[in-house]
């Protein structure tokens, strides 16, 4: 897949293109459902196939009181589209200057101009350009003039009928259920942050050393609890392993504070040194709420529970003899 970032680092190709145009927050089964329509009418009419996209969500700059956390980031989303087999990707830099740019002016600069469209494809809701003024129905009336066709779809729609969009992966996600979050996405939900230091109790005090991720600003959470997860290292081997979210309440939040959410992953029969990698964290399935305990016993007792659950839930084998309390087991706990 071919990525360009913005319209000035564009050719039209000689064929032309059917250009799907959204944020595509998550790139979730919805957003593949239309993507992969958009492919089959290129390939039947022997036109590129093109997905503009946002460097950020557009929400973030019109309405950044409200706009909405990510369900993936720049970087994520990229290789989620390029995994769809679209031909390229325009990565629009979304600004003051953008946001109160015409929707006439878009598709003259965007889709005329740099993209040579011939067909876009769009769901039926869509809207774009200063004042969300334009829509499905301004698209066909400019592409009657300016040589495109366009095809409105409706939403996909999940078992109990309720529409797929990212608004309803976030909702699942809130209550925790990365699992239905899952069956929406097409994967499970994934975190990316890179390892940092915590407090040091999960190795020496807790024999359950944990891989503290921080978490990056403005990204989707689960609902804070104990999770089953894979945990993916940068030379891409992946881990069973426990994972707490939450604001640890039985201590207090410790140095980070009572009102810091952390990540703190335990990989399941690992040792080795952490700090400092980039990791990625897949929540498979929900164990528990975050739960204050009111003892350090009775805290390690439920993580042990918790490992063991995560090792059934993951399909792991059980482990042979092992080091606990050793800070070479893993990265100490946040």
């Amino acid at each position: 897949m071919e990525v360009v970032f913005g319209p000035g680092q564009c050719t039209p190709p000689p064929q032309g293109s059917a250009v799907t145009i959204g944020a595509y927050d998550g790139v979730h089964l919805g957003h593949r459902h239309l993507i992969e329509r958009l492919r089959d009418m290129a390939r039947q009419r022997g036109l590129s196939s093109a997905v503009v996209t946002f460097d950020r969500h557009p929400a973030t700059v019109v309405r950044p009181e409200s706009a909405p956390r990510l369900l993936t980031d720049l970087d994520q989303k990229l290789e989620l589209l390029e995994g769809t087999g679209v031909d390229r990707t325009m990565v629009v830099p979304f600004d003051v200057a953008r946001a109160e740019e015409s929707a006439e002016d878009f598709v003259q600069e965007v889709l005329v101009d740099a993209l040579g469209t011939r067909l876009v494809v769009v769901g039926e809701d869509f809207h774009f350009g200063h004042g969300r003024k334009g829509n499905v129905e301004l698209l066909r009336a400019m592409g009657a003039d300016l040589g495109f066709e366009v095809l409105g779809l409706g939403l996909e729609e999940d078992a109990a009928g309720e529409a797929v969009s990212s608004t309803h992966v976030r909702a699942l996600l809130g209550a925790g259920d990365v699992r239905g979050a899952a069956a929406l996405l097409g994967r499970p939900y994934q975190v990316r942050g890179v390892v940092v230091r915590g407090d040091g109790r999960g190795g020496a005090e807790l024999g359950f050393p944990t891989a503290n991720v921080a978490l990056p600003d403005g990204i989707a959470l689960p609902g804070e609890g104990a999770y089953a997860c894979r945990y993916e290292r940068p030379d891409g081997s992946r881990h069973a392993a426990a994972a707490s979210l939450g604001r640890r309440p039985t201590f207090g939040g410790g140095s980070l504070g009572p009102e810091q959410v952390v990540l703190e992953a335990f990989l399941l029969d690992f040792e080795g040194d952490l700090y400092g990698e980039s990791a990625r964290v897949s929540f498979v399935e929900r164990l528990h709420d975050d739960i204050r305990f009111d003892s350090t016993a009775a805290l390690v007792e439920q993580i042990g529970r918790d490992v063991e659950a995560a090792r059934g839930l993951l399909g792991e084998a059980e482990p042979g003899p092992r080091r606990v309390g050793d800070a070479a087991a893993g990265t100490p706990s946040g």
